[in-house]
């Protein structure tokens, strides 16, 4: 790529929705800290996938939540509810958590709305065997949706965004078997596509990465596409990255098993799926000596895993092809959630 071509891609993922939606995160964690002697029993909160508290014998409670974009609530009712299992699965997921339960807060004055949500949701329970177990409604107001999740994790086999260290290789592990999705052509599908026995076993793999302690730090992918999670979990353990843009993984390297929905466009641009959202995707940091178990066990897990860059301590993300490079976020400038540390304990 040209440096013309990797700055446009570097622009765009500095200004995309989804990466700035992540800006308010240092604001609110900032009001919180008037009252930081209730955060005693926290080993991480803001600016995680999931809050981590301490319950003693060695264990940790996960706490996270997800708010569905109300534009997808309105269009594909199902699909928000399916979508709502999966996004805080994978916060508790990515961080070599176990999920328990999950409740739920929904607004409608549709009844068609509310079960076409609760059926997407039921169907998400039934895949990952985890069950949504109680919530509140509101049967009047605009359509919105919103799941909190708990899970469990040993305190010492947690994995953490806010620990990458300075030469460590960057790994991204994605189900590729997917397509674009159905309502977004920023989102990548491929849960619904697996049996309930492949993706319990794609989602122990994380676990394993935690249990055997394989990786420094890990993130699931979200709104902010590869990069821009990527630039979250760097700006919060203090650290930047050096990408290579040839080796991220991507639906081409695998073809013949991506099902195309869109037959105007058989292949995904590498400048859009870096923006996309997969289904299941992480971002882990990982010791030199401790890549090549890790990749294993990701490999064993159905997902597709490579290292693409290393960790750096110079504070920015920087994206190359070959000799050309463009720098994505300099967080001595500007972040993207403004949180550049651990806030636990504060």
């Amino acid at each position: 790529m040209s440096p013309e071509e990797l700055e446009n891609i570097a622009k765009a993922i500095r200004t995309f929705d989804g990466t700035a939606r992540k800006k308010p995160i240092a604001a609110i964690a900032g009001i919180f800290d008037r009252a930081a002697e209730a955060y005693g029993g926290c080993v991480a909160d803001f600016g995680d996938d999931a809050a981590a508290i301490d319950i003693g014998n060695g264990d940790v409670i996960l706490l996270a939540a997800d708010g569905i974009w109300g534009r997808l609530v309105e269009k594909s009712p199902w699909w928000a509810g399916f979508t709502a299992v999966i996004v805080n699965i994978n916060d508790i997921v990515a961080m070599g958590g176990r999920p328990l339960a999950m409740v739920d807060v929904v607004s409608s004055a549709d009844p068609e709305t509310f079960k076409e949500i609760f059926a997407g949701m039921a169907e998400g329970v039934k895949l990952f065997g985890v069950p949504v177990v109680g919530g509140h409604t509101h049967p009047e107001g605009e359509k919105s949706l919103s799941v909190a999740i708990a899970g469990i994790a040993k305190k010492d086999e947690l994995i953490r965004s806010d620990t990458a260290k300075p030469g460590d290789a960057v790994i991204f592990a994605i189900d590729l078997e997917g397509q674009t999705g159905p309502n977004s052509t920023y989102s990548f599908e491929s849960v619904s596509l697996k049996s309930t026995a492949v993706i319990r076993k794609m989602y122990e793999a994380p676990q394993i990465l935690g249990k055997r302690r394989l990786v420094t730090a890990g993130k699931d992918i979200s709104n902010p596409g590869l990069i821009g999670t990527l630039g979250m979990l760097c700006e919060v353990s203090g650290t930047g990255a050096d990408i290579e843009i040839s080796r991220i993984v991507h639906p081409d390297i695998r073809p013949s098993i991506r099902p195309c929905i869109h037959p105007n466009e058989p292949e995904i641009p590498m400048e859009r799926w870096l923006l996309m959202h997969p289904g299941t995707g992480f971002v882990f940091t990982a010791a030199l000596d401790k890549v090549e178990e890790c990749l294993q066990v990701l490999r064993e897990g159905k997902m597709t895993a490579a290292v693409c860059g290393r960790v750096t301590e110079e504070r920015k993300v920087i994206l190359r092809s070959g000799e050309n490079f463009a720098i994505v976020f300099d967080f001595e400038k500007e972040g993207i959630t403004g949180i550049s540390g651990f806030k636990g304990n504060r």
